[in-house]
């Protein structure tokens, strides 16, 4: 249960499909979870369900089809722009399918948070889940990260962990690392809004004396 008494964090957040993680942040921020209210929520896609469900919980939204750009600097300087306008605390990448050039990057940095399915450093990019099961890992994850010009190579805040099941595949794996995420975002960004870590020197610094760039680990 979050302190009240304190200002609620600013989110913005950023997605480009269904907002499963997006509906967890804000079912998180309705439950008095997280002491935070979703302030705007924004899309590179039109037809994106997330739109529906923040509109759904009244949250305002708005559609930047990168299409309509002549290349990705011009897009992310307009992102970027109408991101200041609602003035968030923490941007929050919750399945945005945009690779974020270093100058968005860098406007943002200690602020920009993302989530990947997979136990990073392990399996940057796409096809996670795919790859795990191809190697024969015995366990496989999500990691909330903070988001550095480097794709999938900022420190990790949270890791959440399962074990691999001898008959998933790669659709009844994915299933189960979207519960799993389901639970580590809201976590992670409570402990961002709540200062038990932040970004400084390229490292996530914990409050609790822990070894930096040692994230939680929740397992399920």
């Amino acid at each position: 249960m979050t302190d009240n008494a304190s200002p609620k964090a600013r989110l913005c957040v950023l997605i480009s499909g269904s907002g499963s993680n997006l509906q967890a942040i804000m079912d998180a921020c309705r439950g008095h979870i997280l002491n935070a209210t979703v302030v705007q929520v924004i899309s590179n896609r039109a037809d994106a369900h997330g739109l529906i469900r923040a509109q759904q919980a009244q949250i305002p939204t708005e559609v930047l089809n990168h299409k309509t750009f002549a290349d990705r600097p011009g897009f992310d300087a307009a992102l970027a722009d109408h991101i200041d306008q609602c003035n968030p605390d923490f941007v929050v990448l919750a399945g945005f399918m945009r690779i974020l050039t270093p100058g968005f990057v860098e406007r943002f940095l200690g602020r920009l948070i993302n989530i990947h399915p997979s136990l990073l450093p392990k399996y940057p990019g796409l096809d996670t889940h795919a790859r795990a099961l191809a190697a024969g890992d015995q366990e496989h994850g999500a990691t909330v990260h903070f988001v550095t010009p480097t794709v999938d190579a900022g420190p990790p805040i949270v890791q959440g962990i399962l074990d691999v099941l001898p008959d998933d595949s790669v659709d009844t794996l994915k299933a189960r690392i979207h519960q799993l995420e389901h639970v580590i975002y809201p976590h992670a960004l409570d402990q961002l809004i709540k200062g038990n870590v932040c970004y400084r020197q390229q490292k996530a610094y914990w409050t609790d004396g822990r070894e930096s760039n040692s994230p939680d680990i929740i397992r399920l």
